[in-house]
């Protein structure tokens, strides 16, 4: 699909994207995760300080006075939510923002859709909106867990498997990795709703274990150098 194509795709979502995607029991396990990450990473910045890249419709801008998403309708739906944010039109490669003006830049379920290099310019065109020292954190699909299940893909969406080995190839001296986690360990799709909660505590745990790079996705902290 074109990059005008995938645009009108969350157009249309926009309107119900929160409850077909975040307000069921699988949605909610996931945002249970990526939250408890975000609030052990982020305890010590100020919101003023960050920028949600592919905020959508503002699930996580609780962490961050600025989001960036390349669809109008899902902005629409942020400003409501958040009307004394910054919220601006853009894309991965080009942040509407002033080089060096964030102490963090987080993307979540973004880089899941793009291609390598895609990736690639994303992270070198971050580093140049991040201050010195500044945090760039973001998910993908793990290459090592699609090739144990044997992951068959069929388009576009969440197509982008990476390793860290993957990544640790694509930094430059300007960038050091400073940690990575897995989310989503177990198959929780298959696993009745009322069982889920059971799960999640044993889940976060192995998703930092030396197993963590078998969970469906990975989250990775950059350091600009």
């Amino acid at each position: 699909m074109s990059t005008e194509q995938i645009k009108e795709y969350y157009d249309e979502l926009a309107a119900h994207y929160d409850e077909n995607r975040f307000q069921n029991a699988y949605g909610q396990y996931i945002d249970r995760q990526e939250r408890d990450f975000l609030d052990r990473t982020l305890k010590s910045v100020s919101p003023t300080q960050c920028l949600d890249l592919g905020c959508g419709t503002g699930r996580l801008l609780d962490y961050a006075d600025y989001g960036v998403d390349f669809s109008e309708e899902m902005l629409k739906v942020a400003q409501q939510k958040y009307p004394h944010k910054t919220l601006l039109q853009g894309e991965l490669t080009q942040i509407p923002f002033e080089d060096s003006k964030f102490e963090v830049i987080f993307s979540f379920h973004v880089i899941m859709h793009q291609d390598m290099e895609t990736t690639k310019k994303f992270v070198e065109h971050a580093h140049q909106k991040l201050k010195q020292g500044g945090k760039l954190i973001f998910d993908f699909p793990s290459q090592k867990r699609r090739k144990q299940v044997k992951h068959q893909q069929h388009n576009w969406h969440a197509a982008n498997q990476i390793s860290i080995s993957d990544i640790e190839k694509m930094l430059t001296a300007q960038w050091k990795l400073k940690f990575y986690q897995g989310f989503l360990f177990f198959p929780i799709h298959r696993i009745p709703t009322r069982f889920r909660p059971l799960f999640l505590n044993i889940d976060t745990l192995l998703c930092r274990s030396p197993l963590k790079e078998y969970a469906s996705y990975l989250v990775v902290i950059l350091e600009k150098q």
